[in-house]
């Protein structure tokens, strides 16, 4: 049987939060931003938490990973998510109409979903417009249609996935604002690469520039306690203590599955007689290494330049900068024993955050993406110094 760990109470403050915002909130209402590093959860949550959560309150929910088929634009991936949801409302029998309108504290009304235009020509030239289509829902629904697009950052990776960003944007003006509206267009985009994540709503040229941005809220305590209550039910009686097994969870930087391999390392390994609370920050910080590892073969694949330059960024106290100053430039030929221009930096720079191990974050100001990374790479540093 598989287990999901639940977070019921942060999904529904969440969907409280888009679906009736507080004076507050009402930003939210302008685009939701969630990041977060990989592994730490976000789709699970999505998938088992958020989504339900927003449909107990009447939402109708669409959701698409930019990650599920790399082969295909990030644009058709969302136009086919959003047209499968419709022609899915199109057929929903009207008991469930009844119910959804029911959930949203709508007026029952007319039943049934009937759209006045194609289905597989929206969003094409000649076609409605996501703006037309998401009105339609909107109001055939007399609800919130809520679109959640994770690895959202893949986005703006084509032209044609900025435009799906402004179409969408263009979508949610024309909707929200409109007195009397019989309902919003809501959209939440979720993304590991923080540095991209965070251009979404910082810079002046993305779609959803202005909109919220948050750190997803990572697994805390409580989950390494559910973790050893099921433990303790299933008969695994050589347990670390409560207190160690959370500071080991933040040395694996909040990652599930990083935890459960320690705690099957702890249990299939211990020596006899011994403790486990002794054994599991040792067995914590030889998987955060691991981590790293797998992180850092990015960085010899980029070479030298990219060694001397990420080196730079974590090596600084908080953000790094002047990274194509002639001061740089002399460092890292001191770094890589050959003559460096200044120019050559950029082009590195620019493939150090497409590999996701920098992020910009601000003009002219840089950071290791994970803050792992960093701490393994200045530790690694200092030993090297000693010896």
């Amino acid at each position: 049987m598989s287990y999901v760990y639940k977070r019921p109470e942060l999904a529904r403050q969440m969907a409280r939060q888009l679906l009736h915002p507080s004076v507050l909130d009402e930003g939210l209402r302008s685009g939701l931003f969630l990041s977060g590093l990989r592994r730490i959860g976000k789709t699970t949550f999505l998938l088992n938490d958020l989504i339900p959560a927003l449909e107990d309150l009447g939402a109708i929910v669409i959701y698409v990973d930019l990650w599920s088929d790399p082969q295909r634009s990030p644009a058709s991936l969302i136009r086919d998510a959003i047209r499968e949801k419709l022609s899915e409302l199109e057929s929903l029998p009207a008991t469930a109409v009844r119910k959804l309108r029911r959930l949203a504290g709508a007026d029952i009304g007319a039943l049934g979903f009937k759209f006045g235009f194609k289905l597989d020509t929206l969003g094409e030239p000649g076609g409605a417009t996501l703006a037309q289509a998401l009105g339609e829902v909107v109001d055939q629904g007399r609800t919130d249609v809520v679109l959640i697009v994770d690895e959202v950052q893949h986005a703006i990776t084509s032209e044609e996935g900025n435009q799906m960003l402004l179409a969408l944007k263009a979508a949610r003006d024309a909707i929200n604002p409109r007195p009397n509206t019989l309902g919003h267009f809501l959209f939440v985009g979720t993304g590991s690469h923080r540095a991209l994540v965070g251009e979404l709503t910082a810079r002046r040229n993305q779609a959803f520039t202005g909109a919220t941005s948050v750190a997803y809220p990572v697994l805390d305590k409580e989950y390494v306690a559910y973790l050893l209550q099921r433990l303790s039910a299933e008969g695994f009686t050589a347990q670390p203590s409560l207190d160690v097994a959370v500071k080991a969870f933040q040395t694996l930087g909040h990652r599930p599955e990083e935890m459960i391999k320690a705690l099957r390392q702890l249990h299939f390994h211990l020596p006899p007689g011994s403790n486990p609370d002794e054994h599991l920050p040792v067995i914590a910080n030889t998987l955060r290494s691991t981590a790293a590892d797998i992180e850092l073969m990015k960085l010899e694949q980029l070479g030298g330049l990219a060694t001397a330059i990420f080196d730079r960024i974590a090596s600084a106290e908080g953000d790094a900068r002047g990274l194509f100053s002639a001061d740089a430039a002399a460092a890292y030929s001191k770094a890589i024993g050959r003559e460096v221009k200044v120019e050559e930096a950029q082009p590195v720079v620019n493939e150090l955050m497409a590999t996701n191990l920098i992020m910009r974050k601000g003009h002219g100001l840089y950071g290791i993406t994970d803050p792992f990374v960093q701490e393994m790479w200045r530790e690694r540093k200092a030993i090297e110094g000693k010896l």
